[in-house]
């Protein structure tokens, strides 16, 4: 009996394989990943997500045209996304660490594959004495010389991955600040707004072309609205991405009030004064609803989100700057 399980923290996983048993095949076919950490068969982003049915869906029908018998153990319920960022905080801390532990390894590796590569350098003769073709000392000679050619890139190789793995543990202890900066937070909120007005609309829903009683096709004279379990799903899905917009729009508010992120809007920036951002700093040329446009030294103006805006200036306040 194969099993296809799903819950909110651990995704869409199956229990029952066993290797080489003909399932590798399928589930790969199926898109699904063998997750070598938790030995175990797993669909990518499924975690913290609701469960894709048609994967699901397509997965049992194969396993069952293949001659297994299969079920599935759904769980749609969701956690809050305090308790999702947490649990990505920890897992990734978890990640960092054995990363970090990982590069020590390497390094030990590597700095010990050079010292071979050292004491077989030294062991040649000194001054790069020929070789003497004819002479008994000519296999030790040539054997010496290809060892010390071995070990050498042995200890390239293992000085390289040393390197990929302290860049790779480097890149770890820094993801989850890259998650939380203002600019991430700042796109991430815009996202969800966006996810969840289309997601109103799905429940909502729009006109369309229906057939009438007299069997013709005409536009409908209201939204057809979702119903069902289509209607529950997402239900479900809008109350999730409300909740990951509480929380996110949460910690935008805390880097504000912190003083890492500003607040800048149309109501606090006016034409002619001058914003800075990442490049420098720049005249506004117009206010709008969701950015400025700034003044280029070309004949266009780009764009500017509010987000990116670092700090203000009248004009007045940036002539007396130069003047200073």
């Amino acid at each position: 009996m194969l099993i296809i399980t799903h819950s909110h923290e651990t995704g869409t996983m199956i229990e029952g394989t066993v290797r080489g048993d003909g399932t590798a095949e399928i589930l790969k076919a199926q898109r699904w990943r063998w997750g070598r950490s938790i030995a175990a068969w797993f669909v990518p982003q499924s975690r913290d997500r609701l469960p894709k049915w048609p994967t699901i869906n397509a997965t049992a029908a194969a396993l069952r045209a293949a001659g297994f018998e299969v079920a599935t153990k759904i769980d749609e319920a969701t956690r809050s996304t305090a308790e999702v960022e947490a649990g990505k905080i920890e897992r990734q801390e978890q990640r960092a660490g054995a990363l970090d532990s990982k590069a020590d390894r390497k390094a030990t590796v590597a700095d010990q594959a050079q010292a071979r590569a050292d004491r077989a350098h030294d062991s040649l003769p000194e001054g790069g004495e020929p070789i003497k073709v004819g002479h008994h000392s000519e296999n030790r000679h040539r054997n010496a010389i290809e060892k010390a050619h071995n070990t050498q890139g042995r200890a390239i190789e293992a000085g390289n991955d040393a390197t990929e793995a302290a860049r790779r543990a480097e890149t770890a202890q820094h993801t989850t600040g890259a998650r939380y900066s203002v600019q991430t937070v700042a796109n991430r909120i815009k996202k969800l707004e966006a996810d969840t007005r289309r997601t109103q609309r799905h429940i909502t829903g729009k006109r369309d072309w229906i057939t009438n009683d007299a069997g013709q096709s005409e536009f409908s004279a209201e939204p057809i609205a979702a119903t069902g379990a289509y209607l529950d799903r997402l239900t479900i899905l809008l109350a999730e991405q409300q909740d990951q917009l509480t929380y996110w729009l949460q910690v935008r508010a805390d880097q504000i009030a912190g003083g890492t992120a500003t607040n800048y809007t149309r109501e606090t920036i006016s034409k002619g004064d001058f914003v800075r951002h990442r490049f420098g700093w720049a005249e506004v040329a117009r206010v709008n609803a969701k950015s400025v446009s700034i003044r280029t030294e070309y004949s266009w103006t780009d764009t500017l989100e509010y987000e990116a805006i670092k700090e203000v200036k009248t004009a007045a306040e940036m002539g007396s700057q130069a003047a200073s």
